[in-house]
């Protein structure tokens, strides 16, 4: 019994010796450097139901070549483009903008017929007629000539109805306005070249405001607009500009602060020119009319632009609160750039509406354009018989 024991026992051992020997064999048959690879098994995905996104706590995990690197951020999504204002067109704007006009300047209308109409029309009330009509900066020789010729018709027709001294001081007030005035501010192309307009004037005036709210009166007619952003000596001018145009779509011609205005005018009548712009409209710089430099600057951004496009208009900002100092500054401005119109700013709000007679009657040059507001829209095509009609109430 003992010897079938020991039998077992040493077939059992020859058996693992030479499993052991095989087994070392195949592991040294393994290049050094190299591991086993099972052998690859290809398995079709499986859907996945909502029972297994539970179970991976409700999140699809993504495979390993998809998923984000750790610590990384999602890229910031691009800003949205501003949303792209439609201007209402200019016919009519100044008839809707009449009662604003006529709160502010009703005074000096009611005054002028209130002392017209009066019983007893002395030396003194004619008097009192001319200084209203000076105080309201029409100026002395307008001023006289109104009264002049109102006491004339007045004491021809022997009149104190209120309804004819309004027709008589109307037809007056429109004689002095001058109403077979050119208004109209050209901004039609011609040929392969736009129209352009250079707007001036000192700072204050509500220059570059004018510039953007002009640009919305002409895409409100239909007009596509270039605008050139030639104060580089204001720093917020640029950025001001921008705003305005890109409320309604128009491009604006910038350069870095302190840049040549020429050469900012003359890029932007160029972009003109590429786009097949209607109008190209240039902001130029406006500090103290004083100073000999801005004005040798504005004319030598005229003779550039000239080089790329004739110059269609020059549209000189005044400040209708400033009264005789804004005459000043339209004389100045027009020795130096042949001013072709006026956009009268700040007219609400005032009684220094006669500036409008005194502008022209100094310069020849009509006024075209009205701000009447704080708002977008609040410029305006000048059309003296509503201007008149809202001074009389």
């Amino acid at each position: 019994m003992e010897i079938y024991l020991y039998a077992g026992l040493a077939i059992v051992l020859v058996l693992a010796a030479v499993g052991g020997f095989f087994l070392v064999r195949t592991r040294r048959s393994v290049a050094p450097g190299e591991e086993e690879t099972a052998p690859e098994v290809t398995r079709e995905p499986q859907p996945t139901t909502p029972e297994d996104r539970e179970k991976d706590g409700g999140a699809d995990l993504l495979p390993p070549a998809q998923a984000p690197p750790a610590g990384a951020t999602a890229a910031p999504a691009p800003p949205a483009e501003p949303e792209l204002e439609t201007p209402p067109p200019s016919a009519g704007r100044m008839v809707r903008l009449r009662a604003r006009l006529a709160r502010s300047q009703s005074a000096l209308g009611q005054g002028l017929l209130n002392l017209l109409s009066s019983s007893s029309l002395d030396e003194d009330a004619w008097e009192e007629i001319e200084d209203t009509l000076i105080t309201a900066d029409i100026g002395v020789t307008s001023a006289t000539q109104i009264v002049e010729n109102l006491r004339t018709k007045v004491k021809v027709l022997g009149t104190r109805d209120r309804d004819e001294v309004r027709a008589l001081l109307r037809e007056e007030l429109l004689a002095q306005i001058r109403t077979d005035a050119d208004r109209a501010v050209h901004t039609a192309p011609h040929g392969d070249r736009p129209a352009v307009i250079m707007v001036v004037g000192v700072n204050g005036t509500g220059k570059t405001t004018t510039t953007g709210k002009l640009a919305r009166v002409l895409v409100g007619d239909g007009r596509s607009v270039v605008l050139g952003a030639a104060d580089t000596f204001r720093a917020a001018a640029s950025e001001q500009l921008q705003t305005w145009g890109s409320r309604v779509g128009a491009p604006v011609v910038r350069k870095e602060e302190g840049a040549d205005p020429a050469s900012v005018a003359f890029d932007a009548v160029a972009r003109g020119i590429e786009d097949g712009a209607d109008t190209v409209i240039i902001d130029t710089a406006g500090r103290l009319h004083t100073k000999t430099g801005l004005m040798d600057e504005l004319g030598k951004v005229k003779r550039v632009v000239e080089k790329k496009s004739q110059v269609d208009e020059v549209l000189l900002v005044l400040d209708a609160t400033t009264g005789q100092n804004g005459l000043r500054q339209a004389r100045v401005f027009a020795e130096v750039v042949n001013v072709t119109g006026i956009a009268l700013t700040k007219l609400d709000g005032t009684a220094k509406g006669g500036i409008i007679v005194q502008v022209q009657r100094e310069l020849g040059v009509p006024v075209k354009l009205v701000g009447l507001g704080e708002g977008p829209d609040d410029l305006a095509p000048f059309d003296p018989e509503v201007f008149v009609d809202a001074i009389l109430g």
